[in-house]
């Protein structure tokens, strides 16, 4: 039983946090953001608002001695009208990158969203704490992978030992934009997104713009992947063009010439690879937009459908099979003078076999056994030694 003399008290600061692009101080303690200030000001789409403050591949990471740490949080809890509750968020703990421990925070704000009315009300909560304890002894590498799903202030850190900062890995940096399945829908925890489990298998580590809803082809988002420094790039790019109804076909080529443009001005030449979309069968041929279907809440399931025609593709509307042959053309053509530009299909990641074995329980996100899956795919396709950002060694 540890007194209050025995916790040493650290302050959280930037050098602690890895995934983050800037650190917001509020009146409470620490918010991790994974866009920066001057990109969230060019949006006032309250999706992306809570898309990029949940911490999707942050972790707090340090090397201490420490047996017990406990950190306190305050974690922003979404309840949805007519929904069945959400489960709370989960901290996982890895010791020397192996895992050590998991946990969730009871308590902190709620967000009550109505999706009928549009609506999202705010109400404050008391803070919670997280503890691991029963850690070896001995000097050792920690990581706090903070929930993937839940935005998290944090307000303090404790442990029985000093904490230093954590030496560099050494890894080569993998910066990721996509959609709510890059940053992690239902996946079982942080580590566990496709993403995350693919760094880990790939050994890179991650910095994750996955943007539930916000996968958008936002000028800032692309200005945003050009500013931080990365050995390896990846965007993914379809579901949230098509279930949002966002643009035309005259629209969307431009827009990603554009957005691959802007990433090349700040990565002239660092491995880019284009992935399209997962397979998803209501969308692969039926133009959005995706609306919720609340037939199945009775047995406690929201799921979602297609309300475009079929017919609306001679017009110009996106599905994903138009995405996917259109990404396909334009990276063939850009990589006529940029050899480090590479496509990659996204149902290999997840495709019709995969559909029938593990279906999409909403029609749109993947579950946990799929972002496990995904996560392996990547890994063997994209970051083993003959993949397309492998070393070539074996």
């Amino acid at each position: 039983m540890h007194t209050k003399d025995d916790w040493i008290t650290t302050p959280i600061t930037e050098d602690l946090l890895r995934g983050a692009l800037e650190v917001e101080r509020t009146a409470r303690g620490v918010l991790p953001h994974r866009l920066p200030a001057w990109a969230r000001a060019q949006c006032t789409d309250g999706q992306l608002a809570m898309a990029e403050s949940q911490p999707s591949g942050v972790r707090l990471a340090f090397r201490t001695r420490a047996t017990a740490i406990e950190l306190d949080t305050v974690p922003t809890k979404r309840v949805y009208v007519g929904v069945p509750p959400r489960p709370d968020g989960v901290y996982e703990l890895l010791v020397d990158g192996s895992p050590a421990g998991r946990a969730s925070v009871p308590g902190g704000d709620t967000l009550t969203i109505d999706m009928t009315a549009g609506t999202a009300e705010r109400q404050s909560g008391p803070a919670g704490t997280l503890s691991f304890t029963g850690l070896a002894d001995g000097s050792k590498d920690v990581e706090i992978w903070l929930p993937h799903n839940e935005t998290t202030e944090l307000l303090a850190l404790r442990t029985d030992a000093p904490v230093e900062r954590a030496a560099d890995t050494g890894r080569r940096v993998w910066l990721h934009h996509g959609s709510s399945i890059s940053h992690g829908s239902d996946a079982a925890g942080p580590t566990t997104t496709w993403p995350a489990l693919a760094a880990s298998l790939g050994g890179v580590d991650l910095i994750n713009l996955g943007f539930g809803g916000g996968a958008l082809l936002d000028p800032f988002t692309a200005r945003t992947l050009r500013d931080t420094p990365a050995d390896l790039i990846s965007i993914k790019i379809g579901i949230n063009l098509v279930n949002s109804d966002l643009m035309r076909l005259r629209a969307f080529t431009p827009a990603v010439h554009g957005f691959l443009d802007t990433v090349r001005e700040g990565h002239p030449a660092t491995p880019l690879l284009v992935v399209s979309s997962v397979l998803c069968p209501i969308h692969e041929d039926t133009p959005g937009p995706a609306v919720p279907d609340f037939s199945g809440m009775s047995e406690g399931q929201l799921r979602f459908r297609a309300a475009g025609d079929p017919a609306e593709r001679a017009s110009g509307k996106l599905t994903l099979n138009v995405i996917r042959d259109e990404l396909a053309r334009i990276v063939t053509q850009r990589a006529a003078e940029d050899p480090n530009i590479h496509y990659l299909d996204g149902r290999e990641l997840y495709g019709e076999a995969d559909a029938a074995e593990l279906p999409l329980p909403d029609r749109i996100h993947p579950d946990a056994a799929t972002h496990r899956r995904m996560g392996e795919r990547f890994a063997k396709l994209v970051f083993a030694a003959d993949g397309i950002f492998g070393n070539g060694e074996a």
